[in-house]
């Protein structure tokens, strides 16, 4: 993608590459483009920021914060993010990448959904989230060109229907332990999908504690 300042573009490491192969092998197609635009829309946010970041650790985080929807990767009892967060930890460290950079990614995945605070973390964490803020939400779309939102489009498509897609993917992902979505915002997907959920009420769990008064 020629439109991307060398500061934006993937990385050509063999550890970038292996990210790659290995998202590639194990996600949907859909899943796959989606954490590539991921990358793409947080780096370019990140050098019109001004801010500077590391690229591999960038890809990492982009590229693994949704393997926790696909159930080889997910578990019975953690939210989603926590799960990804894990994989892409091991991954890292497998690559004998540092443990404070593995902890970074880690921090990045795991607050991917939870708007307000990354923005003021770590430059990866931040922008992890900014890249999925731009692809899921829109929230900064017009903060980039038409040029670069249609050439990073055109490198990894949305599919016609990407909205309701990515809903459908993620509820596929959790369905089966809504109870992780207490107090964050894929209760929103549970409850969009299953007219009859009941979702956790924070004041509820004050309420019914053992404490008195």
């Amino acid at each position: 993608m020629p439109f991307l300042a060398e500061d934006a573009t993937v990385p050509d490491s063999k550890l970038a590459r292996a990210i790659t192969e290995y998202i590639r092998d194990t996600e949907t197609e859909l899943l796959f483009n989606h954490s590539s635009r991921v990358y793409h829309f947080g780096a370019l946010a990140g050098v019109h920021r001004g801010l500077t970041f590391d690229r591999e650790l960038l890809y990492a985080g982009a590229m693994f914060h949704d393997i926790g929807l696909m159930p080889s990767h997910s578990s019975q009892t953690e939210r989603f993010e926590v799960d990804g967060a894990h994989a892409g930890r091991d991954f890292l460290r497998s690559h004998g990448i540092s443990e404070a950079d593995a902890y970074t990614v880690w921090t990045a995945i795991a607050l991917h959904t939870t708007p307000g605070v990354p923005e003021y973390m770590h430059p990866v964490v931040a922008l992890v989230t900014a890249g999925v803020e731009m692809d899921v939400l829109g929230l900064t779309y017009r903060q980039y060109s038409d040029a670069g939102r249609e050439a990073v489009v055109s490198a990894f498509p949305r599919t016609p229907t990407f909205k309701e897609d990515i809903i459908q993917a993620f509820y596929d992902g959790i369905r089966h332990k809504p109870d992780t979505t207490f107090g964050n915002v894929k209760a929103d997907v549970i409850a969009d999908k299953e007219p009859h959920f009941h979702r956790g009420n924070f004041c509820s769990v004050i309420r019914c504690s053992h404490w008195h008064g």
